[in-house]
């Protein structure tokens, strides 16, 4: 997968789970062009269906990371 195939908003979120795995919640606060948790699900489902993240399961939160 190529970045250039990916949106703004992908690769803003793509880009600060690279550097640490974290929450949707996390993700939220950290990426600025996003404002609402409805668009975040959609964009990581989109990124995940791309193969670009993982999502795992830590003491029952859920945190996604970067492939």
């Amino acid at each position: 997968m190529k970045n250039n195939e990916l949106t703004a908003q992908q690769l803003s979120v793509l880009n600060v789970i690279k550097e640490e795995p974290l929450t949707s919640f996390q993700i939220l606060n950290k990426v600025e062009n996003i404002s609402m948790i409805l668009s975040l699900y959609t964009i990581i489902d989109q990124l995940k269906s791309k193969g670009a993240i993982n999502i795992y399961t830590k003491e029952n939160v859920k945190y996604h990371i970067a492939c």
